[in-house]
C-alpha cells in the first residue's frame, strides 16, 4: 500500500512538472506572437521584454509572490494574505508516510513551478498591449511589482483559499485570475501610455499598422495552443486515478475544441465584414476560444466547448474593432483576447457548472478587475512620474530596438517608417 502511494505521488508530481513545462513553453508562444505582430523595428525589444519578464517573474514569485498567494490554512476566507519571503521546505517524508488528510499528493516544489509559469503568462499579456512605445526598464519595473504583489493577492482570493473561493467563485484555470488580471493591468498601462504615433488619423480614422512577420505570429499561436493543454489540463492537479485521468482527457478535448470553434467563427465574421480572410483575427479567434474555456474546461460537453469558443471568436473580433474606435491602441489585441473574453469565460461557467452562479461570477470578475486596475494604475502612474513610461517621438520613429536595445532584429533590411 505504501509503494502504491509513493507511485501515485511520483506520477502526480511528474504530471504536474510536465504540465508546468508546457505552460513555460507558452512564454515562447507569447514572444513569437508579439514579435510577429509588431513592426520589424521593434522586434528585438519585444523579445527582450518577454525573456526578461519570464526570468523576473520567477525570481519575484520565489522571493515573495508564492507565499503571498498561498499563505496557508490560517488565512482561508481572508482578504489580505501574509507577507513572507522565500519558499518553504519540501514535503517531509514522515508526513507523507503517515498518510491521512494532511498527506501531500505531489511535491511542493512541483506546485511552485506550476504556479510560477502562470504568473509569467499573466505578465506576458501586458507586454504585447504596450508594445512599440513603452520604455523597457519602466515595463520591467512594473513587471516586478505585478508578479510580486498585484497578481498574487487577487490569486490568493480564489486559488489561495481567500474570500472569493469561500464565496463560491469558480475559475478552474484562470480566465479571471490570470487572463483578466493581465489584460486589466495592460489596459491601465495603455490608458496612461497613449496610442502609437500615426495609429489614428486627424478625423478619427483608424490607420492599420501591420505586423512584420505573419509566419512568426502563427507559430506563436500554435505554441500557445499547445501550451494551453498544460495550462488547463495541469490545473486538474492529479492524474493518478481513474476519475482524474478521465477528467484530464476531457479537459484536453474541450480546450482543443474551444480553440477550433474560435478560429472558424472569427474567420467567418471577418469574411462577412470585410469580404476577406484576416489571419490576425483567426489567430486571435483561437486564443479567444482558449481563454473562454479556461474558467471551466471540464464540465462542458465537447459540443458546448466548441460553441463557447465560437462565441468567443465572434466577440474578440468586435472587441478589437470597438477598442480601436475608442482609440485604445493594443498592437496585438491582448486586452480583447484576455480581458473581454476572460470576462465572457467567467460568466458562461454556470451554463455547465451547477456549483457556479452568475451573481458570484460577476462579483469575482468585478473584484479582480477593480483590484488590478486600481493598483496597476497607481504603479504605472508612479513609474510615469518618476522615470517616464514612453519613449520619445524620435525614438518611436526610429524603433525601440535601437533606442532601448541597441540592436536590430533584421539589420539587413530597411526597418524605418
Amino acid at each position: 500500500m505504501e509503494q502504491l502511494a509513493e507511485l501515485s505521488y511520483a506520477l502526480d508530481t511528474f504530471y504536474f512538472l510536465m504540465a508546468g513545462a508546457l505552460v513555460m513553453w507558452m512564454a515562447a508562444g507569447f514572444a513569437m506572437l508579439e514579435a510577429g505582430l509588431v513592426r520589424a523595428k521593434n522586434t528585438t525589444e519585444i523579445l527582450t521584454k518577454n525573456i526578461v519578464l519570464y526570468a523576473l517573474a520567477c525570481i519575484m514569485f520565489m522571493f515573495v509572490g508564492y507565499n503571498v498567494m498561498y499563505p496557508g490554512a490560517d488565512y482561508e476566507g481572508g482578504y489580505m494574505p501574509v507577507l513572507s519571503f522565500l519558499l518553504g521546505a519540501e514535503n517531509a517524508a514522515d508526513v507523507f508516510q503517515a498518510g491521512g488528510e494532511d498527506a501531500p499528493y505531489y511535491s511542493a516544489r512541483s506546485d511552485f513551478f506550476f504556479q510560477v509559469v502562470f504568473v509569467a503568462a499573466g505578465m506576458s499579456i501586458v507586454s504585447g498591449a504596450v508594445a512599440e512605445r513603452m520604455k523597457l526598464w519602466s515595463f520591467l519595473l512594473f513587471a516586478a511589482v505585478f508578479t510580486a504583489f498585484i497578481y498574487p493577492i487577487q490569486g490568493f482570493w480564489k486559488w489561495g483559499g481567500g474570500w472569493l473561493n469561500a464565496a463560491g467563485f469558480q475559475d478552474f484555470a484562470g480566465s479571471g485570475v490570470v487572463h483578466l488580471c493581465g489584460a486589466t493591468a495592460a489596459l491601465a498601462g495603455v490608458l496612461l501610455l497613449g496610442a502609437r504615433k500615426g495609429k489614428y488619423g486627424a478625423n478619427g480614422a483608424v490607420v492599420p499598422i501591420p505586423g512584420a512577420n505573419m509566419p512568426m505570429a502563427t507559430l506563436g499561436t500554435f505554441i500557445l495552443w499547445m501550451g494551453w493543454f498544460g495550462f488547463n489540463g495541469g490545473s486538474q492537479l492529479k492524474i493518478s486515478n481513474f476519475g482524474d485521468a478521465n477528467a484530464v482527457a476531457a479537459i484536453f478535448v474541450n480546450t482543443n475544441m474551444s480553440a477550433a470553434g474560435g478560429v472558424v467563427a472569427a474567420l467567418l465574421v471577418v469574411r462577412m465584414i470585410w469580404g476577406k480572410a484576416d489571419l490576425t483575427m483567426a489567430l486571435n479567434g483561437a486564443l479567444a476560444g482558449l481563454v473562454a474555456i479556461t474558467a471551466e474546461p471540464l464540465a462542458p460537453s465537447p459540443l458546448l466547448a466548441t460553441a463557447i469558443g465560437a462565441v468567443a471568436g465572434v466577440l474578440v473580433v468586435f472587441s478589437i474593432i470597438s477598442l480601436d474606435r475608442l482609440k485604445i491602441d493594443d498592437p496585438v489585441g491582448a486586452i480583447s483576447v484576455h480581458g473581454v473574453v476572460g470576462i465572457f469565460g467567467l460568466m458562461v461557467v454556470p451554463l455547465s457548472n451547477t456549483d457556479a452562479s452568475f451573481g458570484v461570477q460577476a462579483l469575482g470578475m468585478a473584484s479582480i478587475f477593480a483590484w488590478t486596475f486600481i493598483t496597476s494604475l497607481i504603479v504605472w502612474g508612479i513609474i510615469k512620474m518618476v522615470f517616464g513610461i514612453r519613449v520619445s517621438e524620435e525614438e518611436e520613429y526610429e524603433g525601440v530596438d535601437i533606442s532601448e536595445c541597441g540592436i536590430e532584429a533584421y539589420p539587413e533590411f530597411g526597418t524605418r517608417g
